[in-house]
């Protein structure tokens, strides 16, 4: 059985598993809210950790900590900021990430989850100070000490901002990873013209390196709209406190906080010129789903390109061919389905539905503060968490293993009648449709019906109907 001791807060006293470095909030959390079973993802235990260590060593620097006595022993202010400090380290280094337990959907605002990281930390530094979890008297105190200068108002949007950015270079590079792989093909790909497709119907040529060319700069404007996104949640409004005005919080506390966890993170962050909005508004962090939004709508299209271009191969288009990663179904024997596009198609489908959550969350706010933020970031860090993951999987797999079904494309192509567009500057639009119908109708090529026809010769056919001419544009004269 399960051991127990006896915490303390406000409300009373609280069974916590004995071994557990969380106090009486938490396990009131755990408690209160068994309703997901999921827990914080790491870069915002990450986050909160960080702007523990920093506002620790803020505090120390300014004089703040007090030295305290605990029966006979006398723990000085000093000690009691290095202890949190180390405490917050290990937590940074993800020693204790088991000890963050509270459900996403959990109490308004974040409260459950910034005393979750402020009781594990107290816990902790209490041990390196020598004292017992079960200790009847501990000199660091979660809200006094780990605390200090902040509120859960001020940390939990801080925590946001700080948790998008901790993962957005790895993102990036994602994005860059894949972006680079399409127009590796797009190099690849580019002697080889097809027909090319609109509304899912025969249009006129293209090369399959052009596709895929489109295909790598819509990835590398989306990267680019990420980055951008980002600038806005690199301003900080730590030390607003609990509404912006910043009560219990040194004069220096907000300009200081903004210098330390830069230097702590190696992120570019910057000062909040008005924490009142800082505090009310979730614009930025809704501002950046979007962003991640816009990329999920793109590889969702890419994703069912693939699948389209390598539909069948007997009875479908065949024009590339996808890597077998796993066989395609439990009773047809032989069959392999594009199994790493449809699980970018999921992830982003799951992306999708996240940046619908954070945009109600966000606008859900009232007056000084937004309840909604624990939902708000547990969906962006899943967010990115998916795409970092999926785009990777999907480039791995799939992107840089893929090949082109010349034959086929090609094939496709001398049955297109569409090919007869390129003929209007010459005979006109009248007598181009003529001769595209009489060629479906008697399964035919443009050229030999419009040869056939007198219209053109056969040595004006072959000019006007060079294919890879077709695609570089222009009039055909």
């Amino acid at each position: 059985m399960t051991a127990f001791r006896t915490e303390k807060d406000s409300l009373g006293e609280v069974q916590v598993p004995a071994a557990a470095y969380w106090g009486a909030q938490t396990q009131r959390a755990v408690q209160n809210f068994p309703i997901s079973g999921l827990k914080p993802y790491p870069a915002f235990i990450w986050s909160m950790a960080a702007i523990k260590r920093a506002a620790a060593e803020v505090n120390r620097d300014l004089g703040l900590f007090a030295n305290r006595q605990v029966g006979e022993q006398v723990i000085t202010g000093e000690q009691i900021a290095t202890a949190i400090m180390q405490a917050a380290d290990e937590v940074l280094d993800g020693r204790f990430n088991d000890q963050f337990v509270v459900d996403p959907i959990q109490a308004g605002a974040g409260t459950s989850h910034n005393m979750n990281v402020n009781e594990v930390i107290a816990n902790r530094a209490n041990e390196i100070l020598g004292f017992a979890l079960d200790a009847p008297a501990k000199p660091v105190h979660p809200n006094d000490h780990v605390n200090m200068a902040q509120s859960t108002n001020d940390t939990i949007p801080t925590a946001i901002r700080l948790g998008c950015l901790w993962r957005l270079d790895e993102l990036l590079s994602a994005l860059q990873h894949l972006a680079n792989a399409l127009q590796d093909k797009a190099h690849e790909f580019d002697p080889i013209v097809k027909s090319g497709r609109t509304h899912l119907q025969d249009a006129v040529p293209v090369r399959l390196g052009q596709e895929f060319s489109a295909y790598a700069r819509a990835v590398k404007r989306d990267r680019t709209k990420i980055k951008q996104s980002a600038k806005g949640l690199r301003r900080l409004g730590i030390g607003g406190t609990a509404t912006g005005t910043g009560l219990n919080a040194h004069p220096e506390y907000h300009g200081r906080m903004v210098q330390r966890l830069t230097q702590l993170s190696g992120l570019k962050l910057r000062e909040s010129n008005n924490l009142f909005e800082s505090m009310q508004s979730m614009a930025d962090p809704v501002f950046f789903s979007g962003a991640l939004r816009t990329l999920a709508q793109d590889l969702i299209r890419i994703a069912n390109d693939f699948r389209l271009l390598s539909s069948g191969p007997s009875t479908g288009l065949d024009e590339i061919h996808l890597t077998a990663v796993q066989p395609g179904s439990s009773i047809m024997p032989g069959k392999v389905n594009p199994v790493m596009a449809e699980m970018l198609d999921m992830a982003m489908f799951q992306v999708l539905g996240n940046d619908q959550t954070v945009l109600l969350a966000g606008q859900a706010g009232q007056l000084e503060l937004n309840v909604m933020m624990p939902i708000i970031a547990y969906n962006l860090f899943q967010s990115m968490d998916v795409i970092i993951n999926s785009v990777n999987a999907f480039t791995d797999k799939c992107v840089v293993s893929l090949q082109a079904n010349e034959e086929k494309a090609t094939g496709w192509l001398a049955k297109n009648a569409i090919l007869v567009t390129a003929l209007n500057p010459v005979i006109g639009y009248l007598k181009g449709a003529e001769v595209a119908k009489e060629a479906m109708k008697s399964n035919r090529t443009v050229r030999e019906v419009v040869v056939e026809k007198g219209y053109l010769t056969s040595a004006e056919a072959d000019r006007l109907l060079n294919v890879h001419a077709l695609t570089e544009g222009g009039i055909q004269h």
